[in-house]
């Protein structure tokens, strides 16, 4: 039986992996699924002390309270600044991280630096709520890019969306234990949409570097959402790796 610890990206919340939660589960595994402070369930939290600092000590606290172990850590987009930041404080928890389509960030850059042109693009449609700069509102999807096309998982998926501080996504990670954290093994699945803009000398590099845990879904940046079950698929995959 395997640990995952599931974190969502901008403007999402854990109801994003329902449905992969529930295949992981039915096969055994231990499943977490948690909403970062501020967005989704969480939403009443939001205040302007929320940045990407607090969503890392969101995961690390879940990870030391519930005393788990060699976990499986799995970040979608801008959860990929987050679980490389839990990884750097809890190191000698982590068996594997899992970029899901999500942001691979080195020390002292943000998700702006990372993202570029999508993550600008939802900042032109930025309001400020009680002092707070906010983007992802429900509906602004910056140039469709949440790839989501089935009429049912969008009208599901919408009213749970919620906007997203700004400063989380400009706020540059910080990594103390970066030598360490980075003899972590590391696994990818990617979306159509970021496989479309690798060359295949950079897919073999990648297989090489990630020594085979390396998979491509053909569907939108939201694959958990568009297809739960290839996604479920990859991360069983990943925990047969590591047995």
């Amino acid at each position: 039986m395997a640990t995952f610890v599931l974190v969502h990206g901008g403007g999402h919340g854990g109801w994003c992996y329902q449905s992969v939660a529930k295949i992981l589960r039915a096969q055994g595994h231990e499943v977490y699924a948690p909403s970062l402070t501020g967005l989704a369930d969480r939403e009443h939290l939001l205040s302007d002390a929320v940045d990407l600092n607090m969503h890392i000590t969101d995961i690390v606290k879940l990870i030391q309270f519930e005393d788990l172990n060699n976990v499986i850590l799995v970040g979608h987009s801008y959860g990929g600044m987050v679980i490389t930041g839990v990884a750097d404080r809890v190191t000698d928890r982590i068996a594997n991280l899992v970029y899901l389509d999500a942001a691979f960030p080195e020390n002292g850059q943000s998700l702006v630096d990372h993202a570029g042109e999508v993550i600008l693009a939802a900042r032109e449609k930025m309001r400020v709520v009680d002092g707070m700069e906010l983007v992802l509102f429900p509906g602004d999807d910056p140039m469709g890019f949440y790839g989501v096309t089935d009429p049912d998982q969008i009208a599901w998926m919408k009213p749970k969306l919620t906007p997203h501080p700004w400063r989380c996504f400009e706020q540059q990670l910080v990594l103390n234990n970066e030598a360490e954290m980075r003899a972590i093994p590391i696994s990818f699945v990617f979306s159509a949409v970021q496989i479309d803009s690798l060359t295949d000398e950079i897919r073999q590099q990648i297989r090489e570097f990630t020594q085979g845990r390396f998979w491509e879904i053909n569907t939108g940046h939201d694959l958990m959402i568009s297809e739960p079950e290839l996604t479920a698929d990859a991360l069983l995959g990943v925990s047969l790796t590591l047995s």
